[in-house]
């Protein structure tokens, strides 16, 4: 019995501790899903700026409040772009009050660049956002592009995908309609 209480208590503060934890994933974490790798504690993100499109620098920490998909990408990776008009499906379907896509061009693509880009695949509703000297990149320990951090309302990465994903399959839509609806906000 008292093992049994203990195991509650533990799995109760580990929720707590793991926001992604306390939803739950495991069962949506199939197809391209699979891929996400759950951190088994929350890794706290660096206080690195980055550019947005009006030339001011922003901090991954003033998305706080809400779940966040952060997609590190650029303009010359063939999967990103394949990428893109899923994720901006996702932002208009889900974006909100608990939920939202932010993309990051890293690398040496001007914001210039990463608005033809845009408009050529006809993608309005993301952010234009650059890192222009990779700094944030390489802060969070980006080796390749695309790649998907999954952060928590509470500002800590607790889950990665590294490569591309099918952002419109069932699992991903599952995955994330279950962060969207998330209300505990941590």
């Amino acid at each position: 019995m008292l093992k049994r209480l203990a195991w509650i208590l533990y799995t109760g503060l580990a929720a707590f501790a793991n926001p992604a934890a306390a939803l739950d994933l495991a069962p949506l974490l199939t197809g391209d899903m699979a891929k996400l790798v759950a951190h088994s504690a929350p890794k706290p993100l660096p206080e690195v700026p980055f550019q947005t499109a009006d030339g001011t620098s922003a901090l991954l920490s003033d998305y706080q409040g809400k779940w966040v998909l952060l997609n590190l990408w650029a303009t010359w990776c063939a999967p990103c772009r394949a990428e893109m008009p899923m994720l901006s499906a996702l932002q208009t379907t889900y974006g909100g009050e608990t939920f939202e896509v932010i993309t990051i061009a890293t690398g040496r693509d001007s914001p210039a660049k990463v608005a033809r880009f845009m408009d050529s695949i006809a993608v309005t509703n993301l952010p234009r956002h650059t890192d222009p000297n990779q700094k944030l990149a390489r802060s969070l320990g980006i080796l390749g592009l695309p790649v998907v951090l999954l952060i928590a309302p509470d500002g800590s990465e607790v889950a990665r995908l590294t490569g591309p994903a099918k952002w419109d399959a069932p699992e991903a839509l599952a995955l994330v309609d279950a962060l969207a609806r998330d209300t505990t906000q941590n």
